[in-house]
């Protein structure tokens, strides 16, 4: 497994870390034994961080993660991340939030708290909670902020906030056929030293070739509803696919490890954190670290997803 700074810490995270949303009942890991299973298999293959929110299954993820890494005994050895949503941050509920979040979690301090996003319909003002949350450093509740989903200027906006300590990350969605982050997030981190977390690293699965134009995600499926299945853009998505198919088939990687690999080889502060729905997927993710493709492999990615135009325009 390969390792990363956390921004200008000195802590470092695997670069193939996990994402837990999975444990809700949005994408079905409800049951503990899954779930610990999962969260044991991540901590043999390296993996280190453990990304998870508040609003992941109205706390479920947090509850199912912090008791697998207490009774697996690897609390110290591993980093926690949670989130705050844009609801929870007047000045009290920062304080009520991350309370609730060290219970669910069953620990006594949070690695890294992150404002999950903007608080666009409360109007809570920006210094209010980033200054909460540099308090609850001050107090050893937590040990690191970072943000999600905030675009440059909020970024630098909470930032300016700060009295004591630094943004170390900003987490967003990034992947092969969704590329808006590389116009001015990414090289804003890459500026300042932010770690780069990217969530949907894999398109909600588009890009692990399960899915075909004509093969779409059952009508009950979260993905569903998502436009990246639309048939029109599935249509450019699976081209990509099939690039990443046969690089995989040169490499003996599967097309997942393939597109998690082209990543990695876009910036050396982009982390990604795909979920896992069990043991399995979690091999598979890590497998993503290691190797890498060739710069001409990587260069056809970058020039066949760059013509790819995802439109959310779908009804």
């Amino acid at each position: 497994m390969e390792f990363r700074y956390l921004g200008t810490s000195d802590v470092k995270i695997s670069a193939v870390s996990l994402g837990t949303w999975q444990f809700s009942d949005s994408w079905g890991v409800t049951d503990y034994k899954s779930a610990k299973f999962i969260v044991e298999r991540a901590i043999e293959l390296g993996i280190n961080f453990f990304d998870t929110a508040a609003v992941y299954g109205k706390g479920m993820s947090e509850r199912l993660l912090g008791r697998a890494l207490k009774e697996l005994g690897v609390r110290e050895d591993v980093v926690i991340a949670t989130k705050l949503p844009g609801e929870f941050l007047s000045r009290h509920d920062v304080f009520k939030g991350t309370k609730k979040c060290l219970e669910r979690l069953g620990t006594e301090y949070i690695d890294l708290m992150q404002v999950h996003w903007p608080p666009l319909w409360n109007n809570f003002p920006t210094c209010g909670y980033m200054r909460a949350l540099e308090e609850l450093i001050h107090k050893g509740v937590i040990r690191y902020i970072g943000l999600s989903n905030f675009p440059v200027e909020l970024i630098d906006s909470a930032w300016s906030c700060l009295s004591t300590e630094d943004l170390v990350s900003e987490q967003i969605r990034y992947n092969l056929v969704e590329r808006d982050a590389e116009k001015e997030i990414i090289p804003y981190a890459e500026a300042y030293g932010l770690s780069v977390f990217t969530w949907s690293p894999l398109a909600k699965g588009a890009l692990t070739g399960k899915y075909t134009p004509d093969n779409l995600p059952e009508f009950d499926d979260v993905r569903r509803g998502s436009a990246l299945f639309h048939p029109d853009n599935m249509k450019q998505i699976y081209k990509v696919v099939s690039i990443l198919k046969e690089i995989g088939e040169r490499h003996e990687k599967a097309p997942a490890q393939v597109a998690l690999n082209w990543l990695l080889m876009s910036s050396d502060n982009v982390i990604v954190i795909p979920g896992a729905k069990n043991p399995k997927q979690v091999e598979d993710n890590a497998n993503a670290s290691g190797w890498r493709m060739t710069l001409d492999e990587w260069l056809r990615l970058e020039e066949a997803s760059s013509r790819v135009r995802v439109s959310r325009v779908v009804w």
